[in-house]
């Protein structure tokens, strides 16, 4: 394979994984194992690391899409209650909106 070609995937692989702050601190475990494995050259790990590539992106296309589509689950029971009632054009008594139950 290429050296162009897998400077691609291994870069591919970076950007589907967290951030970490430039220089701020050495290369994590993960990081140097992935550089490690691409200095192998054998072309079945390659074609793996194009399968994790994939795997990377769907995982997080699938993050993205279940929080834009339940956007409510991050949030407590009586945040989730208010907006829906908001939602359909009605406002929570004041007594349960300062978090007194009637």
């Amino acid at each position: 394979m290429p050296p162009a070609r897998l400077r691609s995937i291994y870069r591919s692989i970076l950007r589907e994984l967290p951030p970490r702050p430039v220089l701020a601190s050495p290369r994590s475990h993960l990081h140097n194992r992935l550089r490690a494995s691409f200095t192998d050259s054998s072309a079945s790990s390659h074609a793996e690391a194009e399968q994790l590539v994939a795997y990377l992106r769907s995982q997080r296309l699938y993050v993205t899409l279940v929080e834009r589509y339940n956007p409510g689950m991050d949030m407590d029971e009586e945040e989730r209650v208010r907006l829906t009632a908001r939602r359909v054009g009605m406002d929570m008594p004041e007594l349960y909106a300062r978090g007194k139950k009637f």
